[in-house]
């Protein structure tokens, strides 16, 4: 079993930063893709960044250039530093693993979630 611990959601004015954090802990053997996603109220799960075990990124269009995911192997953590941030961009934001075990079976794992809301 993968534990996901997010931190570093709240509410920010537009325009404003916010940086998330995702430590993964537990029974750790590769984590091959890191990500985040978010939902907003009433709308489906989105992809928002991800980014490989070697340091590929992918992003959806409507943050790049804003966002910017990084990950740290070593710690097993994963970032998100959101810059000029938009109203549109309020959401819980979820972590998401894709880990394999000693066997090399893979599964996802989430994050319970942390609040971004973006407000004057």
């Amino acid at each position: 079993q993968v534990q996901l611990v997010e931190s570093g959601g709240g509410l920010v004015q537009p325009g404003g930063s916010l940086r998330l954090s995702c430590a993964a802990s537990g029974n750790i053997f590769i984590i091959y893709v890191m990500g985040w996603y978010r939902q907003a109220p009433g709308k489906q799960r989105e992809l928002v960044a991800t980014i490989t075990i070697g340091g590929s990124t992918n992003y959806r269009d409507s943050v790049k250039g804003r966002f910017t995911i990084s990950r740290d192997n070593a710690k097993n953590t994963v970032y998100l530093q959101m810059n000029n941030l938009k109203p549109e961009d309020t959401a819980v934001y979820y972590c998401n693993v894709d880990h394999a075990d000693l066997s090399y079976s893979r599964r996802d794992y989430w994050g319970q979630g942390t609040q971004v809301t973006v407000s004057s």
